[in-house]
């Protein structure tokens, strides 16, 4: 947010000074104004009018206490007839002192407001027959109107006639657009008032220059789509797609359903693997979707420190995971409910559906969408709430049972050797989708590493040899095994088999877990 916008310029006599601020007194102290600046004008003075080697580019300098950034792009326009050859000036911003990211909207506000000066400048002489110096140098403070008045169009009068004897004569209309246009001081807090509240604004400054200018919110540059990964809609698409959008963006998101992998969602919207991944990355640029990791019940998860939050049931985390995770459409009284070790809680949930096939796509509204999160937590009633659920002590042992070296079946085995049938009660996949959404957990992934490769690659005599073993490029400990499932078309228990039967000597491959 923008806390304060000034107009600087460096006076022969004076020195730099400020012409023009909103909002009075932010940069330096105005008769009648007792709030305080924003930092000390004096210390910072000489990076809003730098030395030339620093004019004409893009500058930004921190107060020294931390607390306010300047922003500015000091104007250097070199004519003969300006005292000294020379015409400075310099629009700036004051924010407070953020993440860069937050600041980089901004730059082509100063970038647009000195090229749309600078311009003015140059047509009509704007800026240097602006009387407005007189209004902050204190100068004005012992002028009746009249006396000031005076001073006024004797100024005018010399800029004129400066303008005219440098340039052989003009048509007056610098004159003429002088009594017609707008105070710097006005659009100064146009400018800052518009952006702030609307993002955008468009001031007329006289008849024939307008400001334009707009805020982007900027994106960081997104990761690159592998074609193993899996997107997840951060919203429903259905409700905001339009015929107009790009014809491979649409049919790449008719089939982003959070269960899908990249390769997959290519293959059944009849698109290329690299448009798919080039439209996914358009979505991830704008934030609308996000990626995880294939779901596999031989793979391994590990909680993260946010977990301690779940167990804290912080912000209500943990009922937000029971009305996504809960299957739905099962009916209570079954002689196998979940409860807590008091069986003082009553919210639990039978199934008269069983075994595996509960975890199927179809189960529930549309699994996988990080949308549903809020969605599946704000459609159901309060009896609905009630008649779902699992008790919150078996829904937090079930997230935080999850370890290193522990596969999916075997946490699933685990518990149901313990007495309780996690799949009549919780999707599983959506179980692990929430704790990665989250950041509870994190996958466990497997790597090959071959120690032969590793040192021919080391001394550069790695060779690719015609008809050689395929997995031979996975084995420098950079590639997962989800890369090469989804490129070789191999389960696991494939990779594991072929491995066993690598050519290599006894020992050299090493399967790493990280």
């Amino acid at each position: 947010m923008i806390q304060g916008i000034f107009y600087a310029r460096f006076f022969p006599q004076e020195g730099t000074k400020i012409v023009a601020q909103s909002p009075p007194g932010c940069i330096v102290p105005e008769p009648g104004v007792n709030k305080p600046c924003l930092f000390d004008f004096s210390v910072l003075q000489e990076y809003i009018i730098p030395r030339k080697a620093f004019c004409n580019r893009y500058i930004t300098v921190n107060d020294p206490e931390g607390k306010y950034s300047v922003l500015g792009f000091p104007v250097s326009i070199p004519s003969p007839r300006y005292d000294r050859n020379e015409f400075i000036f310099n629009f700036g911003l004051v924010v407070e002192c953020e993440a860069v990211a937050d600041q980089i909207p901004y730059e082509r506000v100063v970038r647009r407001l000195a090229v749309t000066f600078a311009e003015m400048e140059k047509q009509n002489f704007y800026l240097s027959q602006d009387p407005a110096r007189y209004h902050l140098g204190g100068s004005t403070g012992s002028l009746d109107h009249h006396s000031y008045h005076q001073q006024m169009q004797q100024h005018i009068l010399q800029q004129q006639q400066q303008i005219a004897s440098s340039n052989g004569g003009i048509d007056g209309a610098a004159s003429s657009s002088f009594t017609q246009r707008r105070p710097i001081e006005s659009l100064l807090e146009i400018i800052k008032e518009d952006l702030n509240n609307y993002g955008e604004c468009m001031i007329p400054v006289d008849d024939a220059n307008t400001i334009n200018m707009k805020l982007f919110p900027h994106h960081p540059t997104p990761p690159e789509v592998k074609g193993w990964h899996v997107p997840v809609a951060k919203m429903k698409f259905a409700d905001i797609v339009d015929p107009t959008w790009d014809l491979t963006l649409q049919r790449v998101i008719a089939h982003i359903d959070g269960v899908s992998d990249v390769r997959r969602i290519a293959f059944n919207a009849d698109v290329s693997l690299e448009l798919t991944q080039l439209a996914l990355r358009h979505l991830l640029y704008y934030d609308t979707i996000l990626l995880l990791d294939m779901f596999f019940f031989g793979a391994c998860y590990a909680p993260r420190p946010a977990m301690a939050d779940f167990v804290a049931n912080i912000g209500g985390m943990v009922d937000e995971c029971a009305n996504y995770v809960c299957i739905i459409g099962s009916h209570t009284g079954s002689s196998n409910n979940p409860t807590s070790p008091s069986r003082s809680h009553h919210d639990t949930l039978g199934s008269s559906g069983g075994g595996s096939k509960n975890l199927s796509p179809t189960t529930a509204s549309r699994v996988g969408s990080a949308a549903d999160l809020a969605a599946l937590s704000a459609g159901l009633s309060s009896s609905n709430k009630n008649q779902h659920r699992i008790s919150i002590y078996m829904l937090i042992k079930l997230m935080t049972t999850f370890c290193v070296g522990k596969t999916v079946m075997e946490w699933l085995k685990g518990h149901m050797d313990g007495g309780f049938e996690v799949l009549r009660f919780v999707d599983v996949r959506r179980l692990v989708q929430f704790g990665l959404i989250k950041g509870l957990l994190y996958r466990v992934h497997k790597h090959v590493i071959s120690k032969q490769y590793l040192a021919a690659l080391a001394t550069g005599q790695t060779r690719p040899i015609a008809g050689g073993d395929p997995l031979q490029k996975y084995t420098d400990g950079l590639h997962t095994f989800d890369e090469i499932i989804t490129e070789q078309n191999l389960t696991d228990s494939e990779i594991m088999e072929k491995l066993k039967g690598f050519p290599a000597p006894a020992g050299d491959l090493t399967v790493l877990y990280r």
